[in-house]
């Protein structure tokens, strides 16, 4: 287990680096000039090449991602071009709040999807099961940002129940904090049910095929017995995995989705980057979002090896 464990740690590192290469190089490629965006079309030669100096542009790129990477290594992003403030403290702001909305959305399908997939698997071919692929089928057709919109047009328009939008910090009121959660953690949670409810229902049809289910059957278990102490424990295997890159594409849903609902979060905050231009700020979210990225799947590729030791790379305990 040590083995495995340190060679997904070096494979995170690997990627890593190389998702810092291709943010550098993406962010330095793109077309305009970041001293004149900042300064304006009536700057002169002189200031233009002034502000580059400081802010140390005229020097070549792998100077430039040298002491990048140097500043990420100390906890250093570099000085926002947008607010002036560091890009260290405007993510360490904004990334509780897209956690806050990533982990219950996730949160929120796992609790449906996982009763719905097993009922399904249980059911199959007839009405619950589907139901529940119809359910599963639109929840996948439509883009999350499009149930982002339904759900404040169903609970906030149409019966008043939630506010459209904005974020209330729970240290602050936390009825209002959990108001303004419901109904962008409930979209994304929905959109990402169909996924994992997919993936739960094929994945207890396998097993629920297997002989020892079969024995266990024979032996006079109970339905709910089979099903849940038997069946279930080794169908979750595959599904962990697919919680696991739902949960990251709900970290990269957040983009659009606090768009929609105003929610002040590291997702807002990119695309403001990416607006002004501001390559110290979107190199920095670039860099957490992979971050985000990588610890969850390491979290899944963990509970993979506590589940199922024969996943372990080479057999290694």
């Amino acid at each position: 287990m040590y083995n495995y464990v340190l060679r997904r740690v070096g494979f995170m590192a690997v990627t890593l680096f190389l998702v810092t290469l291709i943010a550098f190089a993406v962010t330095n490629i793109l077309p305009g000039n970041v001293a004149l965006v900042i300064l304006g079309p009536n700057a002169t030669e002189e200031s233009l090449a002034a502000l580059e100096a400081q802010l140390g542009l005229n020097r070549p790129l792998y100077i430039q991602y040298f002491d990048w990477v140097l500043g990420l290594l100390q906890g250093d992003m570099g000085q926002s071009l947008r607010f002036g403030e560091p890009v260290t403290a405007l993510i360490a702001e904004r990334l509780p709040r897209s956690l806050l909305l990533a982990v219950t959305a996730t949160l929120i399908a796992v609790a449906l999807s996982i009763p719905l997939g097993v009922y399904a698997a249980v059911n199959q071919n007839e009405a619950p099961d589907l139901t529940a692929s119809m359910f599963a089928f639109i929840g996948i057709s439509m883009p999350i940002f499009l149930w982002g919109l339904v759900f404040i047009l169903v609970f906030a328009v149409w019966f008043n129940l939630f506010p459209t939008g904005g974020y209330v910090s729970p240290t602050e009121n936390l009825v209002g904090s959990v108001k303004r959660l419901v109904l962008p953690a409930g979209a994304m949670g929905f959109a990402l049910t169909a996924y994992i409810m997919r993936m739960t229902r094929s994945s207890m049809l396998e097993v629920l095929s297997a002989e020892y289910i079969k024995l266990a059957r024979a032996k006079g278990m109970s339905q709910r017995v089979v099903v849940l102490r038997h069946a279930l424990k080794n169908a979750v295997i595959p599904v962990i995995t697919v919680i696991a890159f739902q949960f990251s594409y709900a970290f990269g849903g957040v983009v659009v989705l606090e768009e929609v609902f105003f929610w002040p979060g590291i997702g807002r905050l990119t695309l403001t980057a990416i607006q002004s231009r501001d390559i110290p700020l979107i190199q920095g979210c670039i860099i957490v979002v992979a971050l985000i990225y990588m610890i969850s799947n390491f979290a899944a590729d963990l509970l993979y090896a506590y589940f199922d030791p024969r996943i372990r790379y080479g057999g290694e305990e």
